[in-house]
């Protein structure tokens, strides 16, 4: 449907920081970007109108948990995931083979794929890469994620090349059955997993042995799994230099804002984590000057919004200590207050980025917010 996935449109001076932009079914997504977690079909407490607003491009949906509740029936009869929803811009679902993996008591993986036991109500279930892919068919996401093996942390090098291998090849499976069951010509976009835990030697393998399948885009899987910071952008170091540049580059799963700052420097184009949302339900806001915990004494008499630099609807029309009371008495609005202006703040500064990297200023952005959030990766 599409001739070309991503268009790369300035790179950055000094830096690997890269401005792109990333074609889909439902429109084109601005790169680099952030995508707030839909797990089950929502964002907790977000409705798409709130979203929207906020001008969130894409979202990332689980393909475990929506084949589990509401399951694929319901999936096909209401026409897939967006009109489920209600949202017409892009989605990316996940394989759930980690979900598989972290959230079932039983699960045994073999080379034909995982067998695992339902976390909802014990049932048996068995997830090939096949499977995963025609799961993804249904929902109509616009770029999926192929069945991998993620490596634990810690683990020893045999056991971390056996999930090498088992991606690798689950992976040529996924493209062929990709293809076969045409999901390519609906315009849904395949992404391959490198994997390889912290084994330099092993990174390099898997992104080579990925690159030979020539899917639509690439991501760093197999990360924020228990590792070091350190040694996880050890890992982003190994293995974007290896990484086309005509495709997207995702490094899954992490989602601190000095972390995706010091990435995106790094020539990473995409991220996805539950951390705005989870962090604003326990009390943390993201300023540009570090986090803070409003559950915090200090701000019961506070009248100062949660960032003083930033211009959400949360911001401008409410207090410190008006949605500490509110956590702090259990009401769901602080919550979704909470959570409204984080996701905010990751969306507006992936806004920032972009226009850094448009502007040849990247190396200079990156080390005021390093230094404004006070962040230790100024070290790395």
């Amino acid at each position: 449907m599409f001739i070309k996935v991503f268009k790369l449109i300035h790179r950055d001076a000094k830096t690997q920081a890269r401005r792109g932009v990333i074609q889909t079914m439902h429109g084109q997504v601005q790169s680099p970007f952030f995508m707030p977690v839909a797990t089950t079909a929502t964002v907790k407490t977000m409705s798409c109108v709130d979203l929207y607003d906020m001008q969130s491009q894409i979202v990332l949906s689980n393909t475990y948990h929506l084949y589990l509740r509401p399951g694929l029936e319901i999936m096909e009869h209401v026409g897939g995931l967006h009109q489920f929803m209600n949202w017409d811009r892009p989605i990316l679902t996940d394989s759930g083979g980690y979900q598989a993996f972290s959230l079932t008591k039983f699960r045994k993986i073999t080379d034909e794929g995982i067998k695992f036991r339902s976390h909802v109500d014990g049932s048996m279930h068995f997830f090939t890469p096949e499977k995963v892919m025609d799961i993804q068919r249904v929902l109509g996401s616009d770029m999926v994620m192929p069945l991998d093996e993620c490596s634990p942390y810690p683990c020893d090098h045999r056991q971390a090349i056996r999930g090498l291998k088992r991606t690798t090849e689950w992976a040529k499976r996924t493209k062929e059955h990709f293809h076969k069951t045409g999901m390519h010509k609906r315009g849904q976009r395949l992404f391959a997993i490198v994997q390889g835990s912290v084994y330099e030697d092993l990174r390099k393998r898997s992104a080579e042995e990925l690159l030979a399948l020539e899917v639509d885009a690439y991501a760093i899987g197999g990360v924020s799994v228990g590792e070091t910071v350190k040694e996880m952008f050890e890992a982003l170091n190994w293995v974007v230099p290896l990484l086309p540049k005509d495709k997207p580059r995702y490094f899954m799963g992490i989602g601190l804002p000095d972390q995706m700052v010091k990435a995106v420097g790094l020539g990473i184009d995409m991220f996805d984590c539950s951390i705005p949302t989870r962090y604003g339900r326990h009390g943390s806001a993201f300023t540009n000057r570090g986090k803070l915990n409003i559950r915090n004494s200090e701000f019961t008499k506070d009248l100062k919004p949660l960032d003083e630099d930033c211009d959400c609807p949360v911001c401008r029309n409410y207090s410190r200590c008006y949605i500490r009371h509110l956590l702090n008495m259990n009401e769901i609005t602080g919550v979704r207050l909470m959570s409204y202006h984080n996701l905010y703040f990751y969306i507006k500064l992936m806004e920032k980025m972009r226009a850094a990297i448009e502007a040849d200023d990247y190396e200079s952005f990156q080390n005021k917010f390093f230094a404004d959030y006070n962040s230790e990766l100024v070290n790395f």
